[in-house]
């Protein structure tokens, strides 16, 4: 009887998936237009409206680090048609930033659908440091303890903590300059005040193709092929360096597994499509998929891996 009941609840919940989605569907990005989170959701969400057959708009919510957007998607009905591209800041390092004034729980207040993409990032050089390599980095920072600076978008962000690494890595001493974003830290970088900078590819290789700024290396495993000359920071000296920014699709807590399955399904076919994965390349952005299981683990793990960064480092919010 009970095997029957479970079967009969299950009917509704599958046919439900085989017509999702009947009406638009909303795509939350818990940041500002035109960043890598933004630009990754944007092709994504053209190619499943190709698919779908229906509307699939693009909400920016931004505000507080990612938080008040995912904390909005974390309270939508969770019926698939209201959906969040969070980021390794809204699901992995939000927790350890804000602590207990976090206002959601990344682990229970999103079912997990697939990682999407990662956002390599580049180690850049301006005009105030004479350095071509991260060996030369490197010397100038140990010659000179606490005098070589570096900017990010903020206390606790990807591009802080990649500074972070390296520090802890090379045994330096950098000082840490923040800025209110990456648009403002690139800027001063290019105005000569401050040395270097740890930004994605999305934002820098503009200003690197026309000679403002210099790449040093790339902070992923592998060298990345729209800058094929670049070495990684492995390859460099720092055997097993590897960090960057990435993105990933989730739903609402509560999002009927069939729906769930349905959506990542979806994702995946728009994912492998030639034109789709060569559209992320040339903007930096790689395409990455996962199961739903794997990409909750993903997190968890990267939240791990950052707070012990964290802690390592001292880094709290001003």
């Amino acid at each position: 009887m009970k095997k029957l009941l479970g079967a009969l609840l299950l009917v509704p919940a599958v046919a439900m998936a085989q017509s999702f989605p009947s009406r638009t569907v909303t795509i939350v990005v818990p940041f500002p237009p035109g960043g890598g989170t933004d630009t990754g959701t944007r092709v994504v969400a053209t190619k499943l409206a190709q698919k779908w057959g229906q509307a699939v708009i693009v909400e920016n919510k931004p505000g507080a680090a990612g938080i008040l957007g995912a904390e909005q998607v974390s309270k939508a009905k969770p019926d698939g048609y209201t959906l969040m591209m969070g980021n390794i800041g809204t699901q992995s390092i939000n927790p350890s930033l804000y602590g207990k004034k976090l206002t959601y729980n990344p682990d229970t207040a999103f079912a997990p659908v697939t990682l999407v993409a990662e956002l390599p990032m580049v180690m850049l050089a301006g005009p105030a440091v004479n350095a071509k390599t991260a060996a030369d980095v490197i010397a100038v920072a140990k010659a000179s303890p606490g005098k070589t600076t570096y900017s990010s978008s903020g206390p606790g962000g990807s591009m802080h903590l990649a500074g972070a690494l390296f520090e802890k890595e090379t045994k330096t001493e950098l000082l840490h300059v923040p800025y209110k974003g990456g648009g403002p830290a690139i800027a001063d970088l290019i105005a000569g005040h401050v040395d270097i900078s740890f930004a994605t590819i999305l934002e820098s290789s503009g200003h690197i193709k026309s000679g403002r700024l210099r790449a040093m290396a790339v902070t992923s495993d592998k060298r990345y092929p729209t800058l094929p000359d670049v070495p990684t920071l492995s390859e460099s000296g720092l055997r097993g360096f590897n960090t960057g920014s990435w993105i990933g699709l989730v739903a609402p807590a509560g999002t009927p597994p069939a729906i769930v399955k349905k959506i990542h399904a979806d994702v995946v076919r728009a994912m492998a499509d030639a034109a789709v994965a060569d559209r992320l390349e040339k903007a930096g952005i790689l395409g990455v998929t996962t199961t739903p299981a794997e990409f909750e683990k993903y997190f968890r793990d990267e939240a791990e891996r950052w707070a012990k960064v964290y802690k390592e480092s001292g880094i709290k919010l001003d």
